[in-house]
């Protein structure tokens, strides 16, 4: 009886395991047969049933075909996010099950294909390049043309969307020599190509290639916008005729609307705008702007209100569209998760920053209420090194809740994922090794997704505007004038923020002004190019001061100094504050000899300090001095015997300055110094620095924790790297203050071995005395110029002005001499006790009776 029993169950089991995977492809179909709103509901709520009942391979598959048939209609009515989370879970279900050995089931086609092309539309570039290359490689490894030459296609796409035309086309080329691709296929890559050649001003050499749609973006480029709208209206019918998506009509009703801007027929661009919003929001009645909450993660309402707000004449309603427009954008970022892909986007947040911080400056100027000086400064700041400040704040947050295991584990995924992204960064890595490390970071960014969701449910989001009050008290505090900077296309915003008021100044920016800077800038490329001409250098050098209008800065004894774009590369400290006829370089009239210029990334870096651990100032050095080189440092052992003279310290030497030694170390020192070479790298190569074995590049640094209480990076060129507008230069100081510098001392340019060993034993002496590293910069420098042993050509700021600190400003430790005076009244007193005592003896003797 029993084993009747048990066989009964068993085969009821079985029947249910069946009937299991063919319900759910009986789910799947009907969905397919009837692809409507209500239908999506129902099959939500299969799916959430299935998730908890499948376990054989051949369910898991079943539910793999449900996912990406659900996320393919998501994805046609324009639900991006939800079609990504949907693929990415199907993905993740086909890879971890190994369903590929069971079934023919085409993952390219059905899922990394459209899956690539999502993460291309909504800004999220490093996680598509990953994924395409992925299919790419299967692709290739298992001869399917077809769906190779689509990576091909998708991989040139994603160039072209990133501005990287010339790799674009050489995409292109690549593509091209692959037999056995389609027409199609090939009038894609051609198209790409050639948009590729317009944006590039080349598209000549393609002109046998033109079709509506290129002769459309042909003339756009020239700005012809009546051929170019003839051109749109051929290829717009065309395109009617076939049967577009929903996002493909959208895209042509944008489109249209851009068109009629530029001819300046705003009616009907407003008439066409309405029409795209409302295909994207079927409840939009068309009475205003939508409310936040109707919005979603679509970048095709981030082109609609952008160019709303172009048409707007009212200012109000001008930033009312624009704010719809950060919202949306900052809808997307929520599923961003590497550094890579924020940092790509920054550049249109700037340019949508930069049109508020126009509409109310010229506000002020109407009205002179400095509400709207503090709402563009938030706008500035919010433009400012974001991906720095996220660093930043969460490892405030992890302070604040250090036994929280969904941080503890974001921060784990965020080293894993920057030490797999600094694998791909170099050379010589075969398609395997980068097909697989493109996997590793896939999956890395789907469980930080998942992550973040659950963190943002736990910790709602913290990241608030700051207080402009608490900014005043903190520069009360730190006697100090802060000015932050906003380099735009057409204007560089300067304000100025005291302990008492803010103030914003506008300098138009043009060609001269561009030329200005960078003229000033380039003095510092070599040596000699300041002492050939010093007149020259003192003119520009007092024109700059004024154009900055630093006089502003100059009430106090501190001057904080948040650069952007250019800005970033100039050395403020060398500038001048009036004119001057002399040569003589300790003559001069230089800012540093005035105050101290302190710099900073950013408002909210400088108002939020994390706590540190009490610290030793023990030094970790490192000298791998390269002798017997042709790029020998000699004089970094002058540096290096200064650093033991004054300071407690760990060195290493020569061949024991190696890479493993710095990260054996580097965590546990409160000082680092690194005195080697340094490069600011190129377009493939990022910044790095040398040790005696070994190149640290920057990525490298991403994925350490170090947080020591300063860095000084004693090499060239520390501070340059590729500028991204927003984030800075990609440098190796930044690679410090990623991994969790706050306080860093690095240079600007190539700099001398000789003039830095002498700079830098001044610099230690001077911080052995002080503890504070503004301070001893500032010190040390102005000791420099004044060292009569110094010849006037050696005393060019090229020598001395390279090095900028980038930090918080301690508060110099003084010696306390109020112990030196107690001891002295303690002494005095004594003494006139004595001799008080001594005196009463003497009256006591003269009074006893002679006998």
């Amino acid at each position: 009886m029993k084993i009747c029993c048990f066989l009964l169950f068993f085969i009821t089991l079985s029947s249910v395991a069946q009937n299991l995977e063919e319900t759910i492809y009986l789910a799947a179909e009907r969905f397919i047969e009837n692809k409507k709103t209500e239908s999506l509901k129902l099959l939500n709520k299969q799916e959430s049933l299935f998730k908890n009942q499948v376990k054989s391979k051949e369910e898991q598959l079943a539910l793999v075909f449900l996912q990406t048939h659900k996320a393919f209609y998501l994805f046609q009515q324009s639900e991006l996010t939800k079609a990504i989370i949907t693929y990415e879970d199907a993905l993740n279900r086909f890879n971890e099950n190994q369903l590929s050995q069971i079934s023919d089931f085409d993952i390219i086609d059905n899922c990394l294909n459209p899956l690539g092309t999502l993460y291309t539309k909504t800004g999220d570039f490093t996680n598509a390049l990953n994924t395409i290359n992925q299919y790419i490689f299967l692709a290739e490894k298992t001869h399917q043309t077809k769906h190779q030459i689509s990576g091909i296609i998708n991989l040139a796409k994603l160039y072209a969307t990133l501005g990287k035309h010339e790799t674009a086309i050489k995409t292109v080329d690549e593509g091209l020599k692959i037999n056995n691709s389609s027409e199609t296929q090939k009038r894609h890559l051609l198209q790409i190509k050639t948009e590729s050649l317009n944006a590039l001003n080349l598209f000549s050499a393609s002109s046998s290639f033109k079709n509506d749609r290129q002769n459309y973006l042909l003339h756009l480029k020239k700005k012809d916008y009546k051929k170019a709208f003839t051109a749109f209206s051929s290829y717009k019918k065309n395109e009617l005729q076939k049967h577009l998506t929903k996002r493909e009509t959208e895209q042509l009703y944008i489109e249209e609307a851009q068109l009629y801007f530029l001819l300046k027929q705003s009616e009907k661009a407003l008439t066409f705008l309405n029409m795209a919003l409302k295909m994207l929001l079927p409840e939009y009645n068309g009475d205003g702007f939508p409310t936040k909450h109707q919005l979603y993660a679509e970048n095709k309402f981030i082109d609609i209100f952008d160019l709303y707000a172009e048409i707007e004449t009212s200012s109000e309603k001008a930033l009312q569209s624009l704010e719809l427009s950060f919202y949306v954008s900052s809808l997307l970022q929520s599923s961003w998760t590497s550094q890579e892909t924020k940092i790509l986007n920054e550049t249109n947040n700037r340019i949508r920053s930069e049109k508020c911080i126009d509409i109310l400056y010229n506000a002020f100027n109407e009205t002179q209420d400095t509400s709207y000086l503090k709402t563009a400064l938030q706008y500035a700041e919010n433009s400012k090194s974001s991906v720095l400040k996220t660093m930043f704040l969460k490892k405030l947050r992890l302070q604040r809740f250090p036994k929280d295991s969904l941080l503890i584990k974001e921060f784990k995924l965020l080293k894993t994922q920057e030490q797999l992204t600094s694998l791909l960064v170099k050379a010589g890595l075969g398609s395997k090794k980068i097909n697989d490390l493109s996997i590793q970071l896939s999956n890395i960014s789907m469980q930080l997704k998942s992550l973040n969701r659950r963190i943002l449910e736990k910790h709602p989001n913290e990241d608030v505007p700051f207080q402009l009050t608490n900014l005043n008290s903190k520069l009360l505090k730190d006697h100090a004038t802060l000015a932050e900077y906003f380099y735009g296309k057409n204007s560089i915003y300067q304000f100025i923020i005291s302990g008492k008021s803010i103030s914003l100044n506008r300098i138009e920016y043009n060609a001269d002004v561009k030329n200005q800077i960078s003229a000033f800038i380039n003095l510092f490329n070599a040596p000699s190019t300041i002492n050939n001409d010093i007149s020259n250098y003192t003119k520009q050098a007092f024109s700059i001061y004024k154009l900055l209008n630093l006089k502003a800065l100059s009430t106090t004894e501190n001057a904080i100094i948040i650069p952007d774009g250019l800005l970033n590369f100039l050395p403020f400290e060398a500038l001048l504050t009036k004119k001057t006829e002399t040569t003589a370089f300790s003559r001069m009239p230089f800012v540093i000899e005035n105050q101290n210029i302190i710099y900073n990334s950013s408002i909210i870096l400088y108002l939020n300090e994390t706590k540190k651990q009490k610290h030793n100032n023990e030094v970790l050095g490192f000298f791998p001095v390269f002798e017997n080189t042709n790029q020998a440092l000699t004089y970094s052992i002058n540096e290096a015997h200064a650093i033991a003279d004054y300071m407690p310290s760990k060195l290493f030497m020569k061949a024991d300055a190696t890479k493993n030694n710095f990260f054996k170390n580097a965590s546990d020192y409160d000082i680092i110094h690194l005195s080697t070479h340094a490069s600011s790298g190129d377009f493939v190569k990022p910044s790095n620095l040398s040790f005696f074995d070994d190149t640290l590049f920057l990525n490298e640094l991403y994925s350490q924790d170090l947080n020591p209480n300063l860095v000084v990076l004693s090499a060239c060129e520390t501070g340059i790297g590729k500028l991204y507008k927003g984030e800075g230069a990609m440098s190796i100081a930044r690679g410090f203050q990623y991994a969790g510098a706050e306080n860093i001392l690095f240079s600007l340019w190539q700099i001398n071995d000789l003039s830095t060993a002498q700079i830098m034993a001044s610099f230690y002496k001077n911080y052995k005395e002080s503890q504070s590293a503004y301070i001893a910069n500032r010190t040390s420098k102005i000791s420099y110029l004044k060292n009569e042993s110094i010849s006037n050509v050696k005393k060019s700021p090229y020598y001395w002005s390279a090095f900028v600190y980038y930090g918080e400003l301690v508060t110099p430790k003084t010696k306390n001499f109020t112990i030196y005076i107690c001891i002295g009244i303690l002494i005095t007193l004594f003494i006139v006790f004595l001799a008080m005592k001594l005196k009463r003896n003497d009256n006591k003797s003269s009074r006893v009776p002679f006998k």
